[in-house]
């Protein structure tokens, strides 16, 4: 019987216990489950491709069937297909993301036919969190605590007090 690989994919600055609730979600449905760290090259990181990988492998160390890698170039469907992975995981949040997810999703299609899109419908508790307003929040000294795991938490103290410090 062939495993059931999925791959989870995103820039993941910061994780957050929404994508911690998807991939928590997904551990159930697939035998094992890939958390690509991805490079956006429309964003600008806060934390380094290391620092993520290490914030997220502390989140769902709890997970046995769930592994971390890092990916900084290449497509997705690519990654995917190098790993034997047969399902792209994606969060959707609302509309917006629905809208640009569906066109993704729809170009995945046409790159790597055999590459599945599944999206997940975020759970209520966790609807209205993004990595960017947790930045926002984090950078003004505003508490996290309730978004994020308790790692990310204190990386993003650690990082904005650290740039307080060097102004």
């Amino acid at each position: 019987m062939t495993e059931k690989i999925a791959l989870f994919p995103g820039s993941f600055d910061p994780f957050t216990l929404g994508h911690l609730n998807t991939v928590t979600r997904a551990a159930k449905m697939f035998d094992k489950v890939i958390v690509a760290i991805v490079t956006n090259t429309s964003k600008r990181p806060l934390f380094t491709a290391k620092e993520k990988k290490r914030l997220v492998a502390a989140s769902i160390a709890h997970l046995d069937n769930v592994e971390v890698i890092l990916h900084e170039e290449g497509l997705t469907v690519h990654i995917a297909e190098n790993l034997g992975a047969e399902v792209l995981i994606r969060g959707i949040r609302n509309i917006t993301d629905y809208e640009y997810e569906k066109n993704i999703a729809h170009m995945n299609a046409r790159l790597a036919p055999n590459i599945e899109t599944l999206f997940l419908l975020a759970d209520p508790a966790y609807a209205n969190i993004s990595s960017s307003v947790i930045k926002e929040i984090a950078k003004f000294e505003g508490d996290v605590s309730p978004f994020v795991p308790q790692s990310v938490n204190e990386a993003l103290e650690k990082k904005y007090r650290d740039r307080h410090i060097g102004c």
